[in-house]
């Protein structure tokens, strides 16, 4: 592994695609040995489930049956598409027009 303990930060973007199926293995073996599992406490596991809430599917049909919420989204995103296909288009005139 004293290859690997040589290349310097710049280096290691170059040698991204320059590593071998058997260099990429030994690098997986050694961290594989170095790195160990680690087991979250209970109390961080249960604060999450509490946090991370899906709703009911009755409550999902409701709220897709809201025609009105979904007329007002969508009509938002084409409005906020359109403001963004427009100041695309001004820019790439203005652009052309100085190039």
């Amino acid at each position: 592994m004293d290859w690997f303990r040589n290349i310097t930060s710049k280096k290691m973007n170059k040698l991204k695609t320059e590593l071998s199926d058997e260099q990429i293995y030994a690098l997986e073996e050694h961290l594989a040995g170095t790195l160990k599992p680690v087991t979250p406490p209970m109390e961080v596991v249960n604060r999450l489930r509490e946090r991370i809430h899906f709703p009911e599917p009755r409550m999902i049909v409701l709220r897709l049956r809201d025609w009105q919420r979904m007329f007002l989204v969508f009509g938002g995103v084409m409005s906020g598409m359109l403001v963004l296909i427009t100041v695309a288009r001004a820019f790439f005139y203005l652009v052309r027009r100085h190039a």
